[in-house]
């Protein structure tokens, strides 16, 4: 029996340490009040200080949480005795470190070890419709940063296996210097009013930080700490692939990018995992499970858990591939920079935005049509119907603007297009290099297949780079349309301004000149490189201004592509209006697609263009010169006659020789300035001229 309760004692005293030791407190403390409460009732004076044991024991209590209650048992010490005294000193004091002091230091312990075990992620959230993101990497505050703009407050828990602090002032910072920089700019709207309208104007304006993040450190391939942050009941889980650039050990580095390349099996784990939990029945309908994907290996097996885990409308796997959209999206900047400023819109929460919602299917012309007769506050752009269900896509500001109707007057405004318009040849200079290098040159081969004529290759290419870089993409020879490479590293600096000189020289069109940075540099070198070669470029310009002074400075587009947004403010020094921060379009695409699942399907047809067969049935966002567009500039007026004029037009088979569904989104002034449809049509007033540039939806 003894060693039966050693035994349990033992075991006890590993697995439950702190209640053992509340619990040999709490008897210590009972035994020490009833034998102190006998004592002290058996030693009390006859007649004067007697006391039953009950009355004892309550002032056995008050003394020790009171050493001045003594009084109740030694009125007079000298009438009381030297016994009675001792033992009650005696009660105190002991009382004062077995009761006090243990019971103290055991519920300070206690809060202790909450708000530590609280810290670490140990306590179970109970959210629901909330955003849960898995891993870490440098486009993950970029999702969080993009849901400041939605309309409702988001929650967002964050489960990361390290790093947890270091995560939680990445986090912090950004979002501060995106409220600070909204509340900046909300000041500068209304600095002409008189200090009492801007003070009430901005404090109505003021941008809030509705965002509330939880990190938590842990396993992101254990069950029972997915359940923890409620998993079951979440919106949307995004998987991240893990940073391969945050260590200093250049050996792991290189070792991390080679596994990288290979495939993710974290990823795969991570995914096997949560699709485990979001397909069972007691999960939370409509869950979406966005997985980033940036190698082909990995993407098979994604597919293969997507065939055998994926339930309709209980878990949607959405596998988006990051190297390939990205390298869609820069070959479009090059060929078109202004869809820079344009996307930065429309992929994001702010602004015109992409939206989309289930609607009956029917042609996109019907469709059109029909909204157009009593809607004039969104676009309607295009249909699109996936497996039973069929959907509506719409720019707008909100989803109220979609549904608002609205008397549309008759109007005879119209336009006429150019029958015969092509998209024009494109310059392209390429600096640097990085993991998106073939996927760019995909993005290039794909245009040059739907708008090559004659034989013509549409972009001619030269690409400056590293002679590793070089060699590893064997000099670009498998695409006609790369015209030269030239070995240069990043010190080169009279090779690298003479060859692009020439270049620009040469050629009457206009050039653009891509500067990649790159992404697999280790965090140190992040972007260096770029902006070396940013000093360069602006050096060619500054020089061709010196020597032509009526040079068109908007002849070269500099698109600057760079990983940490903090280096956005030194690349806008430069002046140079296309900046990219690629890790932010993935960013604005995944908080979007985690919010209307369609935009998947969406955007994967706007990033592709079709192959030259005479069919274009895929619709991409173009951004094409009035002058080339139009037989004849049109005249002034507002959006929704010009939106109204375009579509008719284009629909036009017989003035135009094919049915082309274009939908004008809006514009582009020389310098940059854009404007996006968005809100009352009717009320935007629009006066091309002949150096503007129309921003349209359209399949060709």
């Amino acid at each position: 029996m003894i060693n039966k309760i050693k035994e349990w004692f033992s075991i006890q005293l590993v697995k439950n340490p702190g209640k053992m030791v509340l619990v040999v407190i709490l008897l210590f403390n009972i035994i020490f009040f009833l034998v102190a409460a006998l004592i002290i009732s058996a030693l009390s004076l006859e007649g004067t200080e007697k006391m039953g044991f009950i009355e004892a024991a309550i002032c056995t209590i008050t003394m020790i949480l009171d050493a001045g209650c003594i009084q109740f048992v030694v009125a007079d010490i000298g009438k009381s005795g030297i016994a009675i005294t001792t033992v009650c000193l005696a009660v105190v004091l002991i009382g004062m470190i077995s009761f006090t002091g243990s019971v103290i230091g055991y519920v300070t312990n206690y809060i202790s070890n909450f708000i530590e075990n609280a810290n670490s992620g140990k306590r179970k959230l109970n959210l629901q419709n909330h955003f849960v993101i898995l891993n870490w990497n440098s486009r993950a505050s970029e999702i969080i940063n993009d849901m400041l703009y939605s309309d409702e407050k988001q929650k967002v828990v964050v489960l990361v296996q390290s790093r947890k602090e270091e995560i939680e002032k990445e986090i912090e910072e950004r979002l501060s210097d995106t409220v600070d920089r909204e509340n900046l700019a909300v000041e500068k709207k209304y600095e002409s009013l008189t200090w009492l309208k801007r003070k009430f104007a901005v404090s109505k304006e003021r941008f809030q930080k509705n965002v509330v993040v939880m990190v938590r450190e842990g396993d992101v391939f254990s069950a029972k700490q997915l359940n923890d942050i409620s998993l079951s009941k979440a919106r949307a889980v995004i998987i991240l692939g893990n940073d391969i650039n945050n260590t200093i050990c250049k050996f792991e580095h290189r070792e991390k990018i080679e596994e990288s390349s290979r495939g993710n099996s974290q990823t795969i784990k991570t995914l096997m995992q949560v699709s485990d939990i979001t397909a069972d029945a007691k999960s939370a309908d409509n869950q979406k499970i966005i997985v980033e994907i940036t190698d082909a290996w990995t993407l098979e097996l994604v597919e293969r858990i997507i065939e055998a885990k994926q339930v309709e409308g209980k878990c949607n796997i959405i596998p988006v591939k990051v190297n390939e959209v990205l390298g869609q999206i820069l070959s479009q900047f090059c060929l078109m920079p202004e869809l820079n400023s344009a996307y930065s819109e429309l992929f994001s929460n702010r602004g015109a935005e992409f939206h989309s919602e289930h609607h009956p299917y029917e042609d996109e012309i019907s469709f059109a049509e029909k909204y157009f007769a009593n809607h004039n506050h969104a676009l309607p752009i295009t249909t699109l119907k996936k497996g039973n269900d069929s959907f509506a896509f719409y720019v707008a500001d909100n989803d109220k603007d979609i549904h608002k109707k609205t008397v549309v007057e008759s109007s005879d405004y119209s336009v006429v297009l150019k029958k015969d318009y092509w998209m024009e040849r494109k310059n392209v200079v390429i600096l640097g290099h990085n993991s998106k290098c073939r996927h760019i040159m995909a993005g290039f081969a794909a245009f040059c297949s739907e708008w090559n004529k004659n034989g013509e290759d549409i972009v001619r290419i030269i690409v400056i780079d590293d002679k590793k870089s070089l060699e590893k993409q064997n000099y670009y020879k498998d695409y006609s349309f790369v015209i030269k490479t030239v070995e240069a590293d990043v010190y080169d600096k009279d090779i690298i301004c003479s060859t692009i000189d020439k270049f620009v020289s040469e050629n009457e069109e206009d050039t653009s000149v891509l500067i990649l940075s790159d992404d697999s540099a280790l965090n140190e070198d992040i972007d260096a490189k770029a902006l070396a070669n940013l000093v360069y470029v602006r050096d060619i310009i500054s020089n061709k201004i010196k020597e032509n002074p009526d040079f068109d400075v908007e002849s070269i587009d500099v698109i600057v592509e760079i990983i940490d947004p903090k280096h956005h403010d030194i690349v806008n020094s430069y002046s140079v209006n296309n900046v990219v921060i690629s890790n932010r379009y993935i960013s604005k695409m995944i908080t979007q697609i985690s919010e209307f699942e369609a935009l998947f399907d969406f955007y994967n047809d706007i990033l592709s263009y079709d192959d030259n067969s005479g069919s274009y049935s895929s619709k991409e966002v173009y951004v094409k010169k009035v002058k080339r567009y139009f037989d004849e500039i049109p005249n002034e007026t507002t959006a929704d006659n010009l939106v109204r004029a375009v579509y008719n037009a284009s629909i036009d088979g017989e003035k135009m020789g094919f049915v082309n569904p274009t939908i004008v989104l809006g514009y582009v002034k020389p310098g940059g300035d854009i404007e996006i449809f968005g809100g009352d049509l009717s009320r935007i007033k629009v006066s091309l001229e002949e150096k503007d540039k129309l921003i349209l939806f359209s399949a060709h």
